[in-house]
């Protein structure tokens, strides 16, 4: 038994203003499975989270809905809660950064700045929605970054670049709540001036023991070889947050008072359980590990040590950094579907399943995990279906009425090499290798189930004379099996419950799994996972592409704009292109010399076109439900001029002239302001 540990954990807070989906799941599910695997081993670990409740996007969506924004991330709370624990992710405390608590630690964080002189004061130049009379935070401005040129970016940081920068230097800048060109106005903030850290930053960050080595890297090259740029931690009202309390009018930014809510969560757990709060924060022995996105590097690795530091409060151990998600190779798609909520899986799928799939992808490295769904199924119905649960199914109801053997039988020395595969198996827990810890289980469970097949229970029931031989047989297969469940218990706690009830000794430590059970009852067998059906993936699929569909056509939040979103819906944007793609594309401006009905057709007309001098072309259009032909000739059209000629029933057409619509009735042409003339090309 290694020495008992004492361990604080958490996940990165969920912002309130949205659901839970399968990408959040990753880390949550991360975090809960190496949590699990820590108590297992009998250390004291608690794990703490909070929702994430302040800032500008939260004032908009309760003022959207028309409730205060108590009231939103109260009802937002309630929803992410309740996913969580359709997943099997057990918190020992769930907290919000709106809480009292919290103020009062920014109170005491706020007031170690102020002592240690490294916070000032200077007017910012900074983007402002006229529309909406509101300053803009930097998540609420797009545009291109000014460093890569890469487009629709965020006004903070590029995803394409990794590069950080300050919203007012962000090209061609568009407000996403108001979908307006933003303004530019002055006003006080308050910084903080962390390059004065830099030195304890760069030793902390670069000691090779708190951070993945990618990341360090990545800290040194693109942060720390250079001064700390100072960090604005202010924001001016109207704001939803703290008002800071020497500094009337002003709010702390959301991401100054979002890691203290880590804290905050603690003092609610210390308070309810009379545990004392600085053994968890102002204790040297005490690990704290963080689980986070990569897309929240910056702040967990320069900001919030920093205010540790400064604030004489116990700093992380360790801060886990895991990729994103991708489904089927690609980005997660409301189009395709695949931007699926927790609620939705919940209602189609075991929860089990994207907890054992995640486990067999997830490493300690810094990369992408992909979720194919096809092998999705596949893995989980081999591996947990076929493999694991298998072994139990197919032996425990011939030992219902006798039991386990008083003795453990000679198995050839299988349960020993479970017990011995033991540590490996811990090590790549400990170190989040969840993908090797699942690989050495499951050649456990390749190692049992020959041995079941070669023995035959279910021939061995129905000799009346070997009847000991087969409660020998069962007593091995269903010990390989509780072994296995054991090792499983972090990423399957509901099997591991299931295991325990079906052999009346419940599943505690760790160390279980190096002790055979033997002489015991052996309760019914009851079902422990079923297969899963392409079928059901199909229908969590179909309705979430319902679901967003849906929540598009009803959310404007995005530009405030009031158009519909029913166009995108109907007729999803076409994959990117290139600007060399598009330039092969030749439009012209045409002039309608002639429209004329087509026998036979339903919806087309044949237009002759004019691009200048003696150049015409043939063309047939499908308008004929939404025009008349003679309202057409004289008229100005955009037709795409260099597409190749196409064989018709009624004719070759040469081209094509450009419409929006859905068609039908429903066709509108492309106008043309007067003073372009035909052959004019399109730009």
């Amino acid at each position: 038994m290694t020495e008992r540990r004492k361990i604080l954990v958490t996940s990165a807070l969920p912002y309130a203003n949205g659901p839970i989906h399968i990408g959040h799941l990753v880390e949550y599910i991360q975090t809960d499975i190496w949590v699990r695997f820590q108590k297992l081993r009998g250390h004291e670990c608690i794990y703490l989270c909070a929702d994430d409740t302040h800032g500008t996007a939260i004032m908009m969506s309760a003022q959207r809905t028309g409730c205060t924004e108590e009231e939103w991330i109260a009802g937002i709370s309630e929803e992410h809660q309740r996913d969580f624990a359709g997943f099997g992710i057990e918190f020992d405390n769930y907290g919000s950064t709106n809480s009292p608590e919290n103020y009062e630690l920014c109170k005491e964080f706020w007031q170690a700045f102020r002592d240690a002189g490294l916070v000032k004061e200077e007017v910012v130049t900074q983007l402002f929605d006229d529309e909406k009379g509101i300053f803009l935070a930097d998540r609420f401005v797009r545009g291109s970054c000014p460093k890569c040129n890469a487009e629709n970016q965020y006004g903070d940081s590029c995803d394409q670049c990794g590069a950080t920068y300050s919203a007012r230097d962000i090209l061609n800048p568009v407000s996403t709540i108001s979908g307006t060109t933003p303004s530019v106005k002055t006003a006080d903030h308050l910084f903080i001036q962390i390059e004065q850290l830099h030195e304890f930053l760069e030793e902390w960050t670069q000691s090779g023991t708190h951070l993945q080595s990618e990341i360090a890297n990545y800290l040194k090259g693109h942060f720390l070889s250079e001064p700390l740029r100072d960090w604005d931690v202010s924001r001016p009202q109207p704001y939803f947050g703290f008002e800071i309390p020497d500094a009337p009018g002003h709010f702390w930014f959301v991401w100054f008072d979002a890691p203290i809510g880590y804290m905050a969560s603690t003092k609610q757990y210390c308070d309810r359980t009379g545990d004392d709060f600085d053994s968890w924060w102002r204790n040297p022995d005490t690990e704290i590990h963080h689980f986070i996105g990569k897309d929240i590097t910056y702040f967990h690795t320069l900001f919030w040590p920093a205010m540790l530091k400064v604030a004489d409060f116990t700093l992380p151990e360790k801060i886990h950094i895991h990729g994103f998600l991708t489904v089927d190779g690609r980005k997660m798609s409301k189009r395709d579907g695949t931007f699926v909520k927790a609620e939705t899986f919940l209602k189609h799928l075991n929860p089990a399943a994207l907890r054992y799939y995640y486990a067999s992808k997830l490493n300690n490295r810094v990369e992408d995990l992909d979720l194919n769904l096809k092998e999705f199924t596949t893995k989980v119905n081999t591996d947990l279906v076929g493999k694991v649960v298998n072994l139990a199914s197919r032996t425990a109801k011939f030992v219902q009425d006798i039991g386990l053997a008083e003795e453990y039988p000679d198995d050839g020395g299988l349960f020993q090499l479970g017990a011995e595969a033991g540590e490996a198996i811990a090590e790549a827990y400990e170190t989040c290798d969840f993908n090797r810890a699942m690989r050495l289980v499951m050649e456990l469970a390749d190692r049992a189930n020959p041995y079941v097949e070669s023995h035959e229970p279910w021939k061995l029931r129905k000799d009346p004379e070997r009847q000991d031989e087969l409660q020998q047989v069962c007593t091995v297969a269903l010990n390989l099996f509780r072994q296995i469940a054991i090792y499983l218990k972090p990423v399957l706690p509901e099997i591991a419950e299931k295991t325990s009830a079906l052999l009346g000794d419940p599943i505690s430590c760790w160390s279980q799994a190096a002790t055979p059970l033997t002489g015991r009852e052996v309760a019914k067998f009851e079902h422990m996972m079923k297969r899963i059906e392409e079928k059901d993936v199909d229908a969590m699929i179909d309705e979430s592409k319902e679901e967003n569909a849906a929540a598009a056509e009803e959310d404007t939040t995005e530009t405030q704009t009031g158009d519909s979103a029913q166009p995108l819906i109907d007729e999803p944007l076409a994959d990117e292109i290139t600007f060399d793609d598009f330039m092969k594309v030749d439009l012209r401006v045409a002039r309608v010399v002639k429209a004329e009905h087509v026998e036979e057709a339903n919806k087309l007309l044949k237009l002759t076109l004019s691009l200048g001098g003696d150049e015409t072309r043939q063309v047939f259009a499908g308008i004929k439900k939404a025009y008349n032909p003679e309202d057409l000739e004289g008229r100005l059209v955009v037709m795409v001029a260099n597409l190749a000629p196409r064989k018709m029933r009624f004719g070759v057409s040469e081209g094509m002239i450009t419409a929006a619509g859905p068609g039908g009735e429903e066709v509108f042409m492309l106008g043309i302001d007067e003073g372009a003339q035909p052959g004019q090309r399109v730009h």
